[in-house]
């Protein structure tokens, strides 16, 4: 059974396993302390009953308005327990603490490359709501989709009505 608790400090020091992954975004320890000390209740792990490390989530609320809304920072689960639901358990969680600060949708940047994480997206409900050109760096810049999930205080799912034309990083809001 999998269990979820809020990230510690001391978790810093057990993610390495994880975030070795190619495909998930690490970053220095002061950002994931940011993270930490901004927004707790967004930052949760998830912990397999021997003790290991499964996955971890890590978001935020931001916006006004009707674009005010939940973000998905990252989202890693370790090799050895995927397709286990790991991912879906926190992303739920993340749309739960989102539901309860009255946000409008979720939303997370994926790398248009990254297939599996695009299904599995859709399938928790998710849809491209626009495509940011060049937002990964790298050789070369790759795109990220801008996928996002109303929630229920978007009644009428204006925040997923999907973009025509695709934006730089630096028109993302």
């Amino acid at each position: 059974m999998t269990t979820l608790r809020s990230f510690t400090c001391t978790d810093l020091l057990k993610i390495n396993e994880i975030n070795l992954d190619p495909l998930t975004e690490t970053y220095g320890m002061p950002f994931y302390m940011q993270y930490l000390a901004h927004w707790p209740e967004y930052f949760q792990v998830a912990v397999a009953p021997n003790g290991d490390f499964m996955g971890y989530i890590m978001g935020k609320a931001e916006g006004r308005g009707e674009n005010w809304h939940g973000h998905v920072t990252a989202l890693t689960v370790s090799p050895k327990y995927r397709r286990l639901g790991v991912a879906a358990t926190l992303m739920k969680s993340l749309e739960q603490i989102s539901e309860r600060k009255k946000c409008y949708f979720v939303d997370l940047f994926v790398r248009v490359s990254n297939k599996n994480a695009i299904a599995m997206y859709k399938k928790l409900g998710y849809v491209v709501y626009r495509t940011v050109l060049e937002y990964y760096s790298g050789d070369p810049d790759e795109n990220a989709y801008d996928m996002r999930k109303a929630l229920s205080r978007d009644v009428e799912k204006k925040s997923v009505i999907p973009l025509v034309h695709p934006v730089r990083p630096e028109d993302v809001e």
